[in-house]
């Protein structure tokens, strides 16, 4: 998985659960290597000085479906099977489970929230492609920031609940756990909650690309998403060159000026929905691997 160097500095941290240094199973080393290579993407996030990119997250994304493939192969694992079968009942495995639930849930709210502001980037585009009145634009525009917005609110929402979850797994201790094979799974999935965390955050963080009338003193949680040149030069990721280009080309129609062009908004807004078409793909494939893991939890516990 190549890393790329288009990352910023997040607020959230990843921190490590360490896997077993003696490993029994084969999965467990490919699982060690993919996270492994996650950790070196959030690395790069966490110490380049450049907003995060849709691509950086898309690349976050694809590695996680990678991991989870692994996981796979270790919960079906015949050792496994039999160490989830004989504690069924215990708290570890509940724990688990709930762990996916709350996973498939952020997951699904970042799929939903990706749709909607593919489908109002879609109808900027349409409407500048056929050069509609100043009218439909100014509507459209409004449509995009209203989206936006609520984007950010549920963002928010999320960022907590996922905070929430990173507490709760870092608390936890497997110290009186006898059975190794449990112990060793329950660590696994664990690591791999916490990086799964991590790339979840990354995007609800790029969703929330504060814009440029945003005060700076209530950026909060998303103030690093911005970074200031020494000239005073704002590097901004996708959404924020899209909120600049709006922000310009409304403020035109408002001073009736002639002969607007919208090349420079259109260009931006098409690079925008690429990134959001490939975090789609990203997070549909993610919600895939999160079920199927959490069936084949399902399926061995099953009586």
């Amino acid at each position: 998985m190549e890393i790329s160097p288009s990352s910023t500095c997040l607020q959230y941290q990843f921190r490590s659960v360490s896997l077993p240094s003696r490993l029994q199973h084969p999965q467990n080393t490919k699982v060690e290597a993919e996270l492994t290579k996650l950790k070196i993407w959030q690395s790069s996030l966490d110490s380049s000085a450049v907003p995060t990119s849709g691509e950086t997250i898309r690349t976050g994304l694809v590695g996680l479906a990678e991991l989870y493939n692994c996981v796979e192969e270790l919960i079906n694992s015949p050792i496994t099977q039999q160490a989830l079968v004989q504690h069924r009942k215990g708290a570890l495995v509940e724990e688990a489970l709930e762990g996916s639930i709350g996973l498939l849930d952020s997951c699904n709210v970042a799929r939903d929230l990706s749709l909607m502001m593919k489908q109002n980037v879609q109808d900027l585009q349409s409407v500048l492609r056929r050069k509609g009145g100043d009218l439909t634009i100014e509507k459209n525009i409004s449509g995009y920031n209203s989206s936006k917005k609520k984007a950010k609110k549920e963002s928010a929402k999320c960022l907590r609940a996922l905070k929430k979850m990173e507490n709760q797994i870092q608390s936890r201790s497997l110290s009186d756990v006898m059975n190794y094979s449990l112990s060793n799974l329950i660590r696994v999935l664990r690591e791999v909650s916490l990086v799964t965390i991590s790339v979840l955050e990354s995007y609800f963080l790029f969703l929330s690309m504060p814009d440029s009338r945003t005060r700076p003193g209530g950026w909060s949680l998303i103030k690093k998403l911005v970074v200031t040149r020494p000239r005073g030069h704002k590097i901004v990721n996708e959404f924020g060159s899209v909120d600049v280009a709006l922000q310009s080309l409304h403020g035109c129609i408002r001073n009736n000026i002639p002969n607007i062009d919208v090349q420079i908004t259109r260009r931006r807004l098409d690079a925008l929905a690429d990134s959001m078409e490939g975090l789609e793909t990203g997070l549909d494939c993610l919600y895939r691997k999160l079920i199927r893991n959490r069936v084949s939890l399902l399926n061995i516990l099953a009586p």
